[in-house]
């Protein structure tokens, strides 16, 4: 059977995926009854996606998904986190809307050790909300910011889905970690301006406070925050540092970030079982990861022994789109996969296909690739299904917030990073400047 064999593979994958399947699941049996059909021997197909998926995890590259979760987790259970939210309110105190732009800026620095936007939307959510809400902040303005500035996670490095987009395509992990520092600070930046402007404009929603009478912090405070931030700041410097310097490659960055977060869950004192739970999540986290890795690795290889990415291609082409049209196509179909999947699973579904055709268009590898993660995450964020939403819904310790309030507080971090996304496709420099792109 020739090319077409890739529709009826995907025909399969659609109905498996809208009756429930887990898309690993619905992604590795389309895989396999289409190399099936492309080679009409069972003995064959099991052997090329046998190997296939032999070859997707023995990588070292992987190596870095665990060890950034690890990072993420034992940051996260040692109180850092918190700490980290109540300095960047500390530093943003004269700030209109401080909590909310002190939610921003504590989600990138976050972001920086964790790599998972679903991580730090969960982690806010606790921290933040009851701050926000304690001194009188709009519901729907401070579950806003919470889920919209959750995004930050995929997009500041290092993020899995940097790491998943540069093995699909092998690429180089440490080129989008770099090509990623700019746009991240970019939209972190546009996001705290609108926090600012918002609650200049109608002060009902972030209250001004009078700082002048707020407590001082007990030594013992003080001190805490001081040992969370320069632990989380060296981390910051040793991972993308070491990268950017040629001193490490990802992923020995990414086993000196690990090492450094046991140090600093160490200095905040916490216990064996709290490590060994950290190590726990990590593994419960990765190992979907892994599982949807394989089978994303399994339909890639279907696309090319098929000569699927080929007649897709033509259809693109043929159609005389041009690259304005491609990418408005592309940016829908991201979106709309977003309010029914999670990101990694969009990936999965779409870079191999996207990709080839977005370099044939002309399109910069690196900035196509931020501005890809940019629009999937926007997805999360897109009625009615988006997944941070539901992320904050879960997580946030009120009963009474409703999804309707949640997706109401993040519409404009929506269309913001929607105009960010746009100007990396017009700007593509903003991602790919940077010399350390070069490397590999």
């Amino acid at each position: 059977m020739g090319p077409e064999v890739i529709f009826y593979s995907l025909a399969i994958l659609l109905v498996l995926v809208v009756l429930g399947v887990h898309i690993g699941v619905a992604l590795g049996v389309a895989s396999v009854i289409g190399v099936y059909l492309s080679y009409g021997s069972v003995e064959i197909a099991l052997y090329i996606l046998g190997s296939t998926a032999y070859d997707a995890i023995r990588t070292d590259a992987l190596a870095v998904i665990p060890l950034f979760m690890l990072m993420g987790e034992i940051i996260s259970r040692s109180g850092a986190a918190r700490d980290l939210y109540l300095l960047c309110d500390r530093a943003m105190r004269r700030m209109p809307g401080r909590l909310a732009a002190a939610t921003v800026l504590g989600n990138a620095a976050f972001a920086a050790v964790s790599g998972v936007a679903i991580a730090s939307a969960a982690t806010f959510s606790r921290i933040a909300y009851p701050e926000m809400r304690r001194l009188g902040y709009k519901r729907s303005y401070a579950v806003g910011v919470i889920a919209g500035s959750g995004s930050l996670g995929m997009l500041i490095p290092p993020s899995v889905l940097m790491i998943v987009w540069a093995i699909l395509t092998e690429g180089s992990v440490g080129a989008l970690f770099l090509g990623g520092v700019v746009p991240g600070l970019l939209l972190g930046s546009a996001f705290i301006a609108y926090c600012a402007i918002a609650a200049i404009r109608n002060p009902e929603l972030a209250p001004p406070t009078d700082t002048r009478h707020e407590r001082d912090r007990p030594a013992g405070e003080a001190r805490s925050e001081l040992v969370s931030g320069l632990g989380i700041i060296a981390l910051i410097f040793v991972v993308l540092g070491g990268i950017w310097l040629g001193v490490f490659t990802p992923t020995e960055a990414a086993g000196f970030g690990a090492l450094g977060s046991l140090v600093v869950g160490l200095a905040k004192g916490m216990r064996w079982h709290d490590f060994i739970e950290a190590i726990y999540n990590a593994g419960r986290s990765t190992a979907p990861i892994m599982f949807l890795l394989i089978t994303g690795s399994m339909y890639s290889r279907l696309l090319a022994v098929s000569g699927g990415i080929n007649l897709i291609q033509e259809l693109f082409f043929g159609a005389g789109l041009g690259p304005f049209g491609i990418i408005v196509i592309m940016t829908i179909i991201w979106l709309a996969l977003g309010t029914l999947i999670d990101s990694i699973s969009d990936i999965l579904l779409t870079i191999p296909i996207f990709v080839p055709i977005a370099i044939a268009a002309g399109f910069d590898p690196i900035a196509f690739a931020i501005y890809g993660i940019l629009i999937i995450e926007a997805g999360l964020l897109t009625p009615p299904m988006g997944l941070l939403i539901f992320t904050v819904k879960a997580s946030v310790p009120d009963p009474d917030v409703t999804l309707q309030e949640i997706f109401r507080g993040a519409i404009p971090y929506w269309i913001v990073m929607i105009g960010v996304a746009i100007s990396i496709l017009v700007f593509p420099g903003l991602a790919a400047w940077l010399p350390g792109t070069v490397l590999q």
